[in-house]
């Protein structure tokens, strides 16, 4: 598994110290330094069956200073894709990418339905 992650997130932080607590091994990968590229994007977005907005970080400056809000809704898939391929902080992170599921964001139930089985 990859886990896609900012050092500087508590989110992400927290999801990391989740991970190890269930003795649950990831590949760890800088989201800003490494950022996906947009097939990686793409694939991942499939995998997931989550709407591409899920993808994007909503709450993060470079989102709103891009006003990303108000562009999204009348931008392609191919667009959207490319842009977030742009830069590692437009990700939703932390990311956990499996052979056959994407999570997206750190929610402790979701992760633990996914992840303990």
């Amino acid at each position: 598994m990859l886990l896609l992650q900012y050092q500087k997130c508590s989110t992400c932080k927290k999801a990391a110290a989740w991970l190890k607590q269930n003795h649950i091994a990831c590949e760890d990968r800088p989201i800003k330094e490494k950022n996906p590229t947009k097939e990686e994007l793409a694939e991942w977005h499939r995998k997931s069956g989550l709407p591409l907005k899920r993808f994007f970080n909503t709450s993060g400056n470079l989102y709103k200073e891009l006003h990303l809000k108000d562009k999204l809704p009348s931008m392609t898939e191919e667009e959207q894709l490319a842009l977030l391929a742009t830069d590692g902080m437009l990700v939703k992170r932390p990311l956990v990418v499996g052979e056959d599921f994407v999570l997206v964001g750190f929610k402790e139930d979701e992760w633990a339905e996914v992840l303990l089985r």
